[in-house]
């Protein structure tokens, strides 16, 4: 049986071990040269039934194979979300994620299989602060890309991490506008030539990771998805982390970005991540210009800032305190527009 996204029965469906029975063709949707279905090649001639990933439960996987290009660096940031929320047993169910536009958006939307908010450019976390405060009880979770979250959304960025918002954003900055062509972004590294930038780019970029540990996130790191295991705990922690939590993605684009420097494949963008990165412990004695060409990788920052939610809370609630000491009968009437059962 097939069911569609507006079927109330989707969800569990889904999310159950087997949701459609095995037959000797194998499960419904699932083709034998289907890589999803996890057919070994010995068992292409026996058609032995296949065994599912363990991971797929968390996946729309009647959208599936994802539509990100060969040797992109989205595959990545999915396998290691969708990892860290198996690891950390965190029901879906209790997630809302919240993305912009571009490549990185289609990682929560539509392949995570969980309540999902696909905003307008650049304004992923405006609308995550907002389903954060009248869903307190929720995970909110953004990922988007760095042209959508430290372009057009930047000013949305620091100023929640300022706030201290409990929310949790993964940052996916693959240095361009890889969706729209390949133009410069906030993120693009000097020197580089992009199709907006055709001679070279003569802006330097941001350091993402560290303009939000000086607004005041409580948790700020920056990981490449070469280095995808120290991705999956640093996911879990700042899941796990109260306040404002961030980490930046340091990930390759071999068609957009590559073919505008030389490295169209992913394994190339792979080796550069990883070459060009310093534990943030090997840092010590380091000065500035000695980290300018540099991705510093590992845990920024973690402060205990107090969180927004919880001042909106008390403040509410002194609030009603003072106003039933002096409004006391008001206070105790029924709250305006309430529906009679």
């Amino acid at each position: 049986m097939r069911y569609e996204l507006n079927d109330p029965d989707y969800y569990s469906a889904m999310q159950a071990a087997d949701p459609a029975p095995v037959t000797e063709d194998g499960p419904p949707g699932y083709g034998i040269d289907d890589p999803l279905a996890g057919l070994l090649p010995e068992d292409l001639v026996t058609r032995k039934p296949p065994v599912k990933h363990p991971l797929l439960k968390y996946l729309r996987q009647e959208i599936m194979p994802t539509t990100f290009c060969v040797g992109c660096g989205g595959g990545t940031v999915l396998n290691a979300f969708a990892a860290a929320i198996d690891a950390m047993k965190v029901d879906p169910k209790k997630i809302i994620c919240v993305t912009g536009i571009g490549c990185s958006s289609w990682i929560p939307s539509p392949y995570f299989l969980c309540d999902t908010l696909h905003t307008t450019h650049g304004r992923a976390v405006a609308f995550a602060t907002g389903v954060k405060v009248m869903k307190p009880d929720m995970k909110v979770i953004v990922i988007a890309g760095d042209g959508d979250l430290a372009g057009i959304g930047g000013n949305h960025l620091i100023h929640a991490a300022r706030r201290n918002i409990d929310l949790t954003v993964f940052l996916v900055n693959n240095f361009i506008y890889g969706m729209t062509g390949g133009q410069v972004s906030p993120a693009t590294p000097f020197g580089v030539k992009t199709t907006t930038s055709p001679y070279k780019n003569v802006e330097h970029p941001f350091k993402i990771a560290d303009l939000v540990a000086a607004a005041g996130g409580n948790y700020v790191a920056r990981w490449t998805t070469y280095h995808a295991f120290q991705l999956m705990e640093s996911m879990q922690y700042a899941l796990g982390k109260k306040g404002f939590s961030f980490i930046e993605i340091m990930s390759q684009c071999p068609v957009s970005y590559g073919k505008m420097t030389g490295m169209s494949d992913g394994v190339s963008i792979l080796h550069m991540l990883n070459d060009n990165s310093i534990h943030i412990d090997e840092t010590a004695g380091m000065s500035e210009d000695d980290l300018e060409d540099k991705m510093v990788i590992g845990k920024l920052v973690e402060r205990n800032r107090s969180e927004l939610g919880d001042g909106l809370l008390a403040l509410n609630a002194e609030r009603r305190e003072i106003l039933m000491k002096k409004f006391p009968d008001a206070v105790a009437t029924e709250p305006r527009g309430k529906v009679e059962a």
